[in-house]
């Protein structure tokens, strides 16, 4: 008998193929690219400027997912690297056949006012175009209230919970500047970094610094920021939940008298408050209960039904974020489409790790003083 038998073999041992040890190579790259997008941090652009000039159009930022806690694939099926559409093919990037239910990680904290938070698109939802959650569009924003705040916003100033609110860095608004007849140099504009983004209609948009230093020349004689009345709702530019009249329990009823200069007070749902529904909490939280929290809801005869049952009151099973742009008046933001609820956070955006300007001469493209800058 051949006492041998189990002593393996060396001479017989195959060596792996060039090939092989590729795709090996290629499959692990990519798995632990994915686990560290995924459960860590991501890069990210900013394509808009909404959030001017705290970030600028072209900063890439590093976003954490560990301050708030990873967020586990909703929809797991996807191809790598592409958030929803496959570059240059333009079809789906993931298939929608297998969805899990939201689940997050444990984080380092919940997510703070201040913060720059990215965030799923909620008005997806309603979009032809609907997308799971986790591949709706990334948007950027700063938390303005927090879940259970009562928040509003006053002359162009946020208030939350009584107290007005601490104003972001780089926040700025269109101004209406009144010259003595000689045009303003635009070397000046560009050195105090004044923005006009619609040439056809040349508002200048700046942040206060640079609307008082240019308050300062002599050929400007006022300068005056944009600011909405209060009581006067803009039936061009209709903000939540006016511009969206599907929950009125009575038709009739007056719309909310808000703009994006003063607004509410609004009171941010919080898991477990419970609202009672009425004429005036309806418009304002019908759109969570039905859409964010996936319940059947309908109106019949001034009577509120959910899931086929009268309801008079609504207790909520999310938490929920209010988010505003630091360019006031160039942002889409919570003042036109409401509530983020906690299932779309991203994640924390932490510094800029690359600035490119595109406006700018080869040479000065790269905006060296902003790489590896903090995001406060």
């Amino acid at each position: 008998m051949n006492w041998r038998f189990w002593k393996r073999n060396k001479d017989k041992t195959k060596k792996k193929s060039t090939r092989r040890e590729w795709t090996e190579a290629i499959i692990f790259a990519v798995v632990a690219a994915t686990l560290i997008r995924t459960l860590f941090i991501e890069a990210y652009t900013i394509p808009t400027p909404s959030m001017e000039r705290s970030l600028l159009v072209g900063d890439f930022l590093f976003v954490s997912k560990v301050n708030y806690g990873a967020r586990t694939p909703m929809t797991p099926i996807a191809f790598p690297f592409a958030h929803h559409t496959m570059p240059i093919i333009g079809t789906k990037a993931y298939w929608d056949g297998i969805k899990l239910p939201y689940y997050r990680l444990p984080g380092l904290s919940e997510v703070i006012k201040g913060d720059v938070v990215v965030f799923n698109y909620p008005m997806e939802a309603d979009s032809p175009y609907y997308r799971p959650v986790d591949k709706r569009e990334n948007y950027i924003k700063r938390c303005q209230g927090a879940p259970g705040d009562t928040l509003r916003i006053i002359n162009a100033q946020v208030y939350v919970n009584g107290k007005a609110a601490p104003n972001p860095p780089g926040e700025q608004t269109d101004y209406t500047v009144t010259t003595t007849g000689v045009d303003l140099n635009p070397d000046v504009l560009a050195d105090l970094q004044v923005s006009i983004y619609d040439p056809s209609n040349p508002v200048p948009t700046m942040t206060k610094a640079a609307a008082a230093a240019l308050k300062g020349y002599s050929n400007v004689k006022s300068i005056t920021p944009n600011i909405k009345q209060p009581g006067k709702a803009d039936p061009f530019n209709p903000v939540f939940p006016a511009a969206y009249p599907k929950y009125k329990l009575n038709p009739s009823n007056k719309d909310f008298d808000w703009n994006v200069d003063n607004y509410g007070p609004i009171i941010i749902p919080k898991k477990g408050w419970t609202v009672k529904l009425d004429s005036l909490t309806l418009p304002v939280y019908g759109r969570a209960i039905e859409v964010y929290e996936g319940n059947k809801l309908r109106i019949e005869n001034g009577k509120v039904f959910i899931n086929d049952k009268e309801a008079t009151t609504y207790t909520f099973k999310m938490n929920y974020y209010w988010m505003m742009g630091d360019n006031r008046h160039d942002s889409l933001d919570s003042r036109y489409w409401g509530f983020v609820p906690e299932d779309h956070i991203v994640g924390k955006a932490l510094f800029v790790w690359m600035s490119w300007d595109d406006n700018a001469s080869f040479f000065h493209k790269i905006r060296w003083s902003r790489l590896f800058m903090g995001i406060h």
